[in-house]
């Protein structure tokens, strides 16, 4: 139970001391839950937990020095031919026409049946709205396919469209710090692990609001990728997350505390880590969603 600690600590109708939740956190998700900036209030005789101990530094194997090899001094370089001069660019005219805009193609047929592989590929390759022209990369996923968690983030931010992969920089590690608390993490596999995405693969020009439209076309991916690895809890994390899932505008503080349904499948709606960045207070909201999706996940298995 994430709260600040009460006027009377040892008054035994608090709710706070009557929750076995909190003595149940080991030192590891006591560290995560502080990293989030969660404080963590149980009674004195079961908060003894001992801080972890740091790990003892690994000292780095001898580097392995190559030998040196003698080589033979370069020889001296061709001269070189003086270049022609190229000729004088034409003026611009600034009363021209802006350049026609490119014809955009459609997503490619039978998303519904296509595998992994070929749903990646397809979605690397898409040109069904005009967010191919100025992403770097698509933003699939990361994670282990058949993990039983799914994460559904909103679009990729500048760092994500660069790097081609979902909640990378300060946002990330609070994502990575959130999941270690409840002994997930994006690495880790099956009941362990946690699949990321997001509802939008390109990334909006200047990090601009999607429209309806380029949210719609994304929305086929998603789906196939929810009935390909069949997740027990799904946790949307924001509110284009929340547009393309549960397709409502109500407010996430409205949507929390609820179990919803995606094809079936339990949708636990929770803040996306750049809002918590920017309102650190909400953490412990977000702590309770969590413990709302751990609770669903062991009922759902």
């Amino acid at each position: 139970m994430m709260q600040d600690p009460p006027t009377a600590p040892g008054d035994a109708d608090h709710p706070a001391a009557l929750t076995g939740f909190v003595p149940q956190l080991d030192a590891r998700q006591r560290a995560m839950l502080a990293e989030m900036g969660v404080r963590v209030w149980a009674p004195v005789a079961d908060a003894v937990a001992a801080a972890p101990a740091e790990p003892a530094p690994v000292q780095a194997p001898a580097a392995l020095v190559a030998p040196a090899v003698a080589t033979a001094p370069a020889p001296a370089p061709a001269p070189v031919a003086r270049p022609l001069a190229r000729p004088a660019a034409a003026p611009v005219r600034s009363d021209a026409p802006p350049p026609a805009a490119l014809p955009l193609g459609q997503r490619p047929a039978g998303i519904e049946h296509m595998d992994a592989s070929a749903l990646r590929a397809a979605v690397a390759s898409c040109e069904a709205c005009g967010l191919c022209r100025s992403r770097s990369h698509t933003v699939f996923g990361q994670g282990d396919p058949s993990a039983t968690w799914l994460v559904v983030g909103e679009a990729p931010s500048e760092a994500e469209d660069l790097d081609g992969q979902p909640f990378v920089g300060m946002e990330g590690r609070l994502l990575d710090n959130m999941l270690r608390a409840v002994g997930r993490s994006r690495s880790g596999a099956g009941a362990q692990g946690a699949y990321l995405t997001q509802a939008l693969k390109c990334r909006p020009p200047a990090s601009r609001g999607p429209q309806a439209s380029e949210v719609a076309q994304c929305e086929p991916y998603l789906a196939r990728q929810v009935a390909l690895q069949q997740p027990r809890v799904i946790l949307a994390m924001g509110r284009l997350a929340v547009l393309s899932l549960l397709n409502t505008p109500e407010p996430i503080g409205q949507l929390r505390g609820r179990v919803h349904r995606y094809q079936g499948v339990p949708l636990i709606v929770t803040f996306h880590p750049s809002f918590l960045l920017r309102y650190p207070g909400e953490k412990a909201k977000a702590w309770d969603d969590l413990c709302l999706a751990m609770d669903t996940d062991a009922a759902s298995g």
